[in-house]
């Protein structure tokens, strides 16, 4: 560009494929070794470093990446690390589609990557989702696709853009349901490719389909067991709430809304040692027979909520833990600190961990686990409630 043969002649050099912010962040590294990265600027500064072979800027916009890493960028991550030859940054955005599918796959970014990334995406076996979720997101794709090449959004030109990419959808795995009420109404697929569909979930003899026939494989969730043996008492771990009552008067008549219902809390702190994705928890349950609970579970960090849920579980009676599930699985950093807490409403006394462990070994992850301010209910390192922590790894 400036020397040897390949010197420009002009005084004012032109770089149309560089952003202006990117290049002047390239200057200032290689005048001053300041690295200054935005979220803005990363992926052109990542351009930028890569085109002038500046390595060690290149790594330090890929760690930004890794850091920023999420749900709702993931898939487009997933395109530039393919584009860049970034194998790292691949990985981990794989690890996040995967484990986070349906976060990923209705985010915005979703409907930006390129044809080939689509393709490969409908391709993955591990995707953690329904196939409702992949068609809903893929349709969602074709629409913007056609607003990119100025096309009108319909089903003619949606299945053009499409192209292969829609045979690459598992319609076959959803419910029959699922397909009646989604696809089978959508128009994308052909009035002989929806008969066909039909007969394939209906009668003996099953007519060929161009989709896959067979489901993803999804993720396998691991379980963290910190306790070595479980006892249930008498008098510990009943989860109906006690009476607290009051009378009281008022001047003016008044509409009674509700009261406040305060159940004790069993809260325990853990950190990992690499990047998990909690899924929920596994509980105890009853120890005198068949019961169901309420159940509220709740994942913090630093007193901020990441993660909340309200269900119900019913439990047979035995010492076995039962799981109850956040509605995403929620990305946990490695070297950090998290609270997971959960309050039970139930009409039986409950089982309770004993002999609990500091640190416990799950497969390629290690868990550390400390007493959390949180728990009103005596659980704690040594014993309690929240024997397992459900996730992907």
């Amino acid at each position: 560009m400036f020397y040897s043969d390949l010197a420009e002649e002009e005084s004012a050099i032109h770089i149309p494929d560089v952003e202006p912010a990117a290049f002047l962040i390239l200057l200032k590294y290689m005048y001053s070794d300041e690295i200054d990265l935005e979220a803005d600027t990363v992926l052109a500064t990542l351009y930028a470093a890569k085109k002038y072979i500046v390595p060690a800027l290149a790594k330090a916009c890929v760690n930004f990446l890794e850091t920023s890493l999420e749900a709702k960028n993931a898939c487009v991550l997933l395109s530039q690390s393919r584009l860049f030859e970034e194998p790292e940054l691949t990985q981990r955005c794989w690890e996040v589609i995967d484990a986070q599918a349906e976060l990923a796959l209705r985010s915005e970014g979703f409907c930006e990557i390129d044809l080939q990334t689509l393709e490969i995406i409908l391709r993955r076996e591990t995707l953690n989702t329904k196939e409702v979720v992949v068609f809903e997101a893929v349709m969602n794709w074709a629409t913007a696709e056609c607003k990119r090449q100025g096309l009108g959004p319909t089903t003619r030109n949606k299945r053009d853009v499409l192209g292969k990419a829609l045979f690459l959808v598992r319609v076959p795995s959803m419910t029959l349901e699922e397909f009646a009420n989604g696809a089978a109404q959508s128009d994308i697929l052909t009035l002989e490719e929806t008969h066909n569909v039909f007969l394939w979930y209906t009668a003996a003899k099953k007519p060929q389909l161009d989709f896959p026939l067979t489901p993803r494989k999804g993720l396998v969730p691991q379980r963290c067991h910190r306790f070595q043996s479980s006892a249930y008492r008498s008098n510990q771990w009943r989860y109906r709430g006690r009476c607290d009552s009051i009378q009281f008067a008022v001047d003016k008549r008044i509409f009674i809304a509700g009261l406040g219902y305060r159940g004790r809390c069993d809260s325990i702190q853990f950190a990992v040692d690499k990047r998990i994705f909690i899924a929920g928890l596994g509980l105890y349950g009853s120890s005198g027979g068949k019961a169901e609970y309420s159940v509220k579970i709740e994942l913090k960090r630093q007193g901020v909520t990441l993660a909340q849920n309200l269900t119900k579980f019913v439990s047979d009676g035995s010492s076995s833990t039962f799981p109850v599930w956040f509605e995403h699985p929620v990305q946990v950093e490695q070297d950090a600190f998290y609270t997971v807490s959960t309050v039970l409403d139930g009409n039986e006394l409950s089982y309770f961990g004993q002999e609990g462990m500091t640190e416990v070994q799950s497969g390629k992850v290690t868990f550390q686990f400390q007493c959390s301010s949180d728990s009103t209910n005596g659980t704690g390192v040594q014993g309690g409630q929240i024997p397992e922590l459900v996730f992907y790894a």
